[in-house]
């Protein structure tokens, strides 16, 4: 009867995988991995919600995160807006493009919708590369925290917290989006298109208003990014951030809420400590081509592709809740 409850009540084990997370600090994680994590995690959970609950591709979702990184640093450091404002300022521009790539790609479907998204995403790249307010390769740089509501963020602990309850903010938003009629919608556009549009629904429109949503909390990501780090560069906009959000979500399950989160800790944990865990093999085993594993994240992240693919095609948590349901209706019979 308890697994029943909580299978169909995921909200307690919510809860108390957020609190597992604000006690994190307390254990000795360093504040600033753990922030840089909830940031992709966000990302890869907008990402999700257009790829994994309404089946649209785009590899081009890095446009997002580099509009709102920009707008909300530019808002920060230039016109000296509040933190809140620059995150909503920076969540709006990329809402703002979403809405315009939406326009040009969303009556597209397939490779089609893909290619086009790529498209948009790396002629946005370009002009940021050549335009004077991002600071071109060098970037957009020291952008202060400021203060929110009293709270001087200029303490990695506190703009943790914040940081924390705008994850959990984003996170509720996605969930009751996902479990509305809306998000019903999105599944039955993902699993047929056709019938939807026999049911008298508006696909475009619900698609197009999905990419927005997913285009605006993927700027929500960005922006919080950069008011984290105090810097946007070319790399939150380039296509290789796109193939890094997609990989994300197929490590960590696509179509699950929690499987991005594990996606994004488990892809930004191997490109921060994989120098660490080359140097620890390369003593234990004496070789020393592992020193330099450090270099070679690329190789890494592409090895676990290749198994996700090949093992984990649902991701680490849609295999692991295949795992339960299977036990669970052993256990039945």
């Amino acid at each position: 009867m308890t697994t029943t409850r909580l299978t169909r009540n995921p909200l307690p084990g919510y809860a108390l995988l957020f609190i597992a997370i604000a006690l994190l600090p307390a254990l000795g994680a360093y504040p600033i991995f753990v922030m840089k994590v909830l940031c992709y995690a966000l990302f890869a959970c907008a990402f999700n919600l257009l790829v994994g609950f309404t089946g649209l591709l785009s590899f081009g979702h890095a446009a997002f995160l580099g509009t709102a990184a920009y707008a909300a640093g530019h808002a920060l450091k230039v016109w000296g807006l509040p933190p809140v404002f620059g995150l909503a300022f920076g969540a709006l521009a990329a809402a703002s493009v979403g809405l315009l790539f939406g326009l040009l790609a969303i009556k597209r479907s397939g490779i089609y919708f893909s290619m086009i998204t790529l498209a948009l995403s790396q002629m946005l790249y370009f002009f940021f590369l050549q335009a004077s307010f991002t600071g071109g390769e060098d970037g957009l740089q020291s952008v202060p925290r400021g203060s929110l509501f009293g709270l001087h963020l200029e303490s990695d602990l506190t703009l943790f917290y914040v940081v924390l309850a705008i994850f959990i903010a984003a996170f509720w938003l996605i969930y009751r989006i996902v479990h509305s009629p809306f998000g019903q919608v999105l599944t039955s556009i993902r699993e047929n298109e056709a019938r939807a549009t026999s049911l008298g629904y508006d696909v475009d429109r619900f698609k197009l208003l999905a990419f927005v949503l997913s285009a605006g909390l993927a700027g929500l990501a960005g922006a919080t990014k950069t008011l984290v780090l105090g810097f946007a560069t070319l790399t939150d906009a380039i296509w290789t951030t796109s193939g890094l959000v997609i990989l994300m979500t197929l490590v960590g399950g696509m179509g699950t809420l929690t499987g991005p989160m594990v996606g994004a800790l488990v892809i930004i944990a191997l490109e921060n400590k994989i120098g660490d865990l080359g140097q620890a093999i390369a003593n234990i085993t004496g070789i020393n081509w592992f020193n330099s594993l450090g270099e070679s994240v690329s190789l890494v992240t592409g090895l676990i592709f290749i198994v996700c693919v090949l093992a984990f095609r649902r991701g680490i948590v849609g295999e692991a809740l295949a795992l339960f349901e299977r036990l669970s209706s052993s256990k039945r019979t």
